[in-house]
């Protein structure tokens, strides 16, 4: 069959292109936004990659259209494919119709560490021998591709609180019906299709509601947004995980180092293993146990799984080091929410010491464009010595207030070029820049290498 992806280079759309292929379909896409790493990969997996939204992309007619949820009603694609009455599809229905069906899945949803998190859960399955197949919305260090069918019947999927298409505004998790599910967090997001948090919740119970009662769920105690949903019902035993010894919590971690990067696991007040790793934050650790409980449930041993986890190479555009310049580290990281920034700089902060950590920040996702979480936005990169604003073309409110609360040094820049100028007259040897935004960022990450590069 011959499927055509409208929004292909979606993190999510992206995977789903590599499972349709792998299938044994023949797979094309178009896309306004065609940049790395998705369209490298994509491009790598001989997938046809089109410019834009135009109906001459449609034509010959595919057998099936997927439709990704950024389309909307007026785009050119969207309006022939309906006027041509061609068969169509939202990307969640595809794949719980294709791949799904018959598998035990294991879920991951919450606001922060869903990519992460999903990306360890298919890392500790496939070390432990379980072939499991996965979809992530981003693309792992660890696998040579971001989805794969799997050889066994277990399969590890990234589930999103966003809504599945512009004629399906249910959350795409709904569709995927998991046995485990992982609850890492709940905070508000998405303000261009949910009005509050309520809303939000309520998607998630949609979740709850699916999952079968010889099922899992876990969550962590400090979550009371999540407590919230299961008080709505909860059919399903629930394990609680913790940062620290607590009653309440049948797996924690007893930590070793303050960033994050060793710690012990512990069952009912009993160890179980040990992990060592390159990762970094609580954030980390939190991803870490919920990944464990989720694979125990499956029939993998806590201590497998904390070695496996110790042998973690992470993903790409989560803290991931580009390069190092003039003694200078420039990490990429994909933070689109302040909490996000938050917990990302918190684990940066730990691990540099004293050194100096500049945080260069565009606020690019539809929540943070629409000023909803400005308030917090200075505070949560206070740990950063500096922090470069951009204020792009297009953002409907002002940065200059989260300048003024700022409680450290930050400034707005206007251009990329006023940014990679400040950074490559000020910064110093053993200086680390974090460049954070959910977008390519006009590709400001190698023109600052080469510009350092230039300078060295």
């Amino acid at each position: 069959m011959h499927l055509h992806i409208l929004g292909i280079c979606g993190t999510f759309m992206g995977s789903l292109a590599l499972l349709a292929r792998d299938l044994g379909h023949t797979v094309t896409g178009s896309d306004q936004n065609v940049y790395p790493p998705m369209s490298t990969q994509l491009e790598n997996a001989g997938i046809t990659l089109m410019q834009g939204y135009d109906r001459s992309h449609l034509q010959p007619h595919p057998d099936l259209v997927i439709v990704g949820n950024a389309m909307k009603r007026g785009i050119d694609a969207v309006e022939y494919m309906l006027n041509a009455g061609l068969p169509y599809i939202s990307g969640p229905q595809f794949l719980a119709d294709h791949v799904l069906q018959g598998k035990h899945v294991l879920g991951v949803a919450g606001t922060h560490g869903k990519t992460t998190t999903t990306t360890m859960l298919a890392w500790v399955l496939d070390q432990a021998g379980l072939e499991p197949g996965f979809l992530i919305g981003g693309v792992p260090l660890g696998f040579s591709e971001s989805a794969r069918l799997g050889a066994g019947k277990y399969f590890c999927v990234e589930a999103d609180e966003y809504d599945s298409a512009f004629f399906d505004k249910r959350s795409k998790f709904v569709h995927y019906h998991p046995k485990t599910a992982i609850l890492n967090n709940l905070e508000f997001d998405h303000a261009d299709i949910f009005d509050d948090l309520a809303a939000i919740q309520k998607q998630f119970h949609h979740l709850v509601r699916t999952i079968p009662s010889e099922g899992r769920i876990i969550a962590p105690i400090t979550e009371t947004h999540i407590d919230e949903v299961l008080e709505m019902g909860c059919w399903t035993p629930v394990l609680r995980t913790s940062l620290n010894a607590d009653p309440q919590a049948e797996l924690y971690a007893e930590q070793l180092a303050a960033d994050g990067s060793h710690f012990k696991v512990l069952k009912n007040g009993v160890l179980q293993g040990e992990v060592r790793w390159n990762m970094t934050g609580q954030h980390s650790v939190a991803n870490a146990l919920a990944t464990i409980a989720a694979a125990e449930h499956v029939g993998v041993a806590i201590e497998t799984a904390c070695a496996a986890l110790s042998n973690f190479g992470g993903v790409k555009r989560r803290m991931e080091l580009l390069g190092t310049i003039r003694g200078i580290e420039v990490y990429d990281d994909f933070a689109h929410h302040p909490t996000a920034i938050e917990t990302t700089l918190d684990g940066a902060r730990k691990r540099l010491g004293e050194r100096k950590l500049w945080a260069i920040i565009e606020p690019r996702s539809n929540t943070m464009r629409m000023g909803s979480h400005k308030e917090g936005l200075a505070d949560s990169a206070r740990l950063a010595d500096a922090v470069i604003w951009y204020q792009p073309e297009g953002l409907d409110w002002d940065l200059q207030p989260v300048v003024a609360a700022a409680r450290n040094h930050a400034v707005v820049a206007n251009t990329l070029d006023e940014i990679i100028q400040k950074i490559v007259s000020q910064a110093g040897e053993g200086d680390a820049v974090v460049i954070m935004s959910n977008g390519g960022f006009g590709g400001l990450h190698q023109k600052l290498i080469q510009a350092l590069q230039h300078t060295a």
